[in-house]
């Protein structure tokens, strides 16, 4: 039965989470993803408990670790892709500074 369920909500989750991304315009792609990046950090957070508290099996601590460095390479490349957008819309006074 909680098999079914959780198979029920993964399958939800698919479902809006692409109504919604359809429905967003692209102007607002790139703003909407720094701010998902972001909110991975807390994937961080969970990473980082995980990998500490799963001393009973070498594969929930192994698990636990790539779970930090994917969390990591996401949140860097978000910032680093919002950074450049932003950079973008900067003037072009600070653009020659900044090279």
């Amino acid at each position: 039965m909680i098999l079914l369920l959780m198979l029920f909500v993964f399958l939800l989750a698919i479902v809006v989470g692409n109504e919604l991304i359809s429905k967003v315009p692209p102007t607002l792609h790139t703003p909407l993803m720094s701010g998902a990046n972001a909110i991975s950090g807390i994937t961080i957070v969970g990473a980082l408990m995980c990998a500490q508290f799963a001393h009973d099996s070498m594969a929930s601590t192994i698990l636990g670790v790539i779970a930090i460095a994917l969390a990591t390479i996401n949140v860097v490349g978000g910032f680093m892709v919002t950074d450049r957008m932003l950079a973008m819309f900067g003037s072009k006074k600070k653009k020659k500074e900044g090279k």
